[in-house]
């Protein structure tokens, strides 16, 4: 076996209707974006999954890089999910496991990943999780899952990707590596929805107990004021943790809730989508007032998504009380 999927084809894959560009978020983080697709590609719904996204909470300096918790994967779809060990060459752990047909998740170098074309591809080195179904050792090629697609790369993208060029006497490469095994048969349809149900009454017990926006809100201007005098590459640094994860968990949290049912959280989506839609607005925000030195009008910015989610909090809270009452 070289493909964990071998039906899949980069040139003719179709990406999900959450990655759509009509999206405020078309791409999230790379590890959600990622199990969107391989989800999509086996015909699960991915929208199953996003009840976490309930839990993320401001982190002092950053949003939580939300990420699906691999036991709701397993507890979903039967889809289980654990680090492998790396001991030998990457690749031929890969090549092993695509034998096995289980897909391997690696934390590697996006300055190798075609896909990142003009953002940081043969630009900029920086960490990223791809998940390789094909594997090809000696032609050196893969296709792989990367945030909102799957892609193909071949040649000094393969060697650059492994290290294969590297020094005698170079650091091993050892990257983090998950792998994930897949079930005979995935659950159907309907008991998917009712784990969905369960997973989000679960999750929202989790939630934040204080308002996690009003805390960056505080704290906000004093952080760009910070940055202020760095190179303006940092501000993408910068709002990718802040504004943009808090952005794109929101938004995928209004799909979730539409995707289980839109008349019950057609009030709750809403709120959802008005964070998403002030994460945006503000990192616009943020851009001009790096570039204008004036902050001051960043202080305010956030209270209509602060006040969004505490309508979120208290419509789910009756919501999923009523819904329990009715089961």
């Amino acid at each position: 076996m070289t493909a964990v999927f071998p039906a899949l084809d980069p040139g003719n894959y179709t990406t999900h209707a959450l990655h759509s560009a009509e999206r405020m978020w078309p791409e999230t983080n790379c590890y959600v974006d990622l199990w969107i697709e391989v989800l999509s590609a086996q015909g699960l719904p991915p929208e199953a999954m996003l009840g976490f996204t309930l839990t993320q909470d401001f982190e002092g300096d950053q949003f939580t890089f939300f990420k699906v918790p691999l036991e709701d994967l397993e507890t979903l779809f039967g889809i289980r999910v654990t680090e492998l060990a790396i001991f030998d060459r990457p690749e031929r752990h890969v090549a092993e496991q695509i034998h096995r047909g289980r897909l391997t998740l690696l934390e590697l170098d996006s300055f190798y990943l075609p896909d990142t074309r003009g953002v940081a591809y043969r630009q900029e080195h920086g960490k990223t999780t791809v998940a390789i179904n094909r594997l090809d050792l000696e032609s050196r090629g893969l296709d792989y899952f990367h945030n909102g697609g799957f892609f193909t790369l071949s040649g000094e993208d393969f060697d650059g990707l492994f290290q294969l060029n590297a020094a005698p006497d170079a650091l091993p490469f050892l990257p983090y590596t998950e792998f994930a095994k897949f079930p005979a048969a995935y659950p159907d349809a309907r008991e998917i929805r009712e784990t969905a149900w369960k997973l989000l009454r679960h999750h929202f017990a989790r939630r934040p107990e204080d308002n996690p926006i009003r805390a960056f809100a505080k704290v906000f201007p004093k952080q760009v004021e910070q940055i202020a005098d760095r190179d303006f590459g940092f501000f993408h640094k910068y709002a990718f943790n802040t504004l943009r994860q808090l952005g794109a968990n929101f938004e995928l949290l209004a799909s979730h809730l539409a995707w289980l049912n839109p008349n019950a959280f057609a009030q709750s989506e809403q709120q959802a989508l008005k964070i998403s839609e002030v994460a945006k607005s503000t990192q616009f925000q943020l851009a001009r007032a790096l570039t204008r030195k004036k902050f001051e009008p960043l202080a305010t910015a956030l209270d209509p998504a602060a006040d969004a989610w505490d309508l979120l909090m208290r419509d789910l809270a009756s919501t999923l009380t009523q819904t329990r009452e009715a089961a």
